[in-house]
């Protein structure tokens, strides 16, 4: 597994290890499923905006 270099403000980072602490995890483990969360609701954002804009793009050609 990769390791990262990652800059975050003091207060931040103690707020991460409050939460992992609370969930019982590991920092990491926490950073992880927080990016994997970021990159899902992402992906279907993008998919919602991509049927919506074939939408209006169908309409338009009607």
């Amino acid at each position: 597994m990769a390791k990262v270099l990652l800059s975050i403000p003091d207060k931040f980072l103690t707020q991460i290890d409050e939460v992992a602490e609370n969930e019982q995890r590991t920092r990491s483990e926490l950073i992880r499923e927080a990016l994997r969360t970021y990159m899902k609701r992402n992906t279907m954002f993008d998919l919602k905006k991509t049927s919506s804009d074939a939408e209006l793009l169908d309409k338009l050609l009607d």
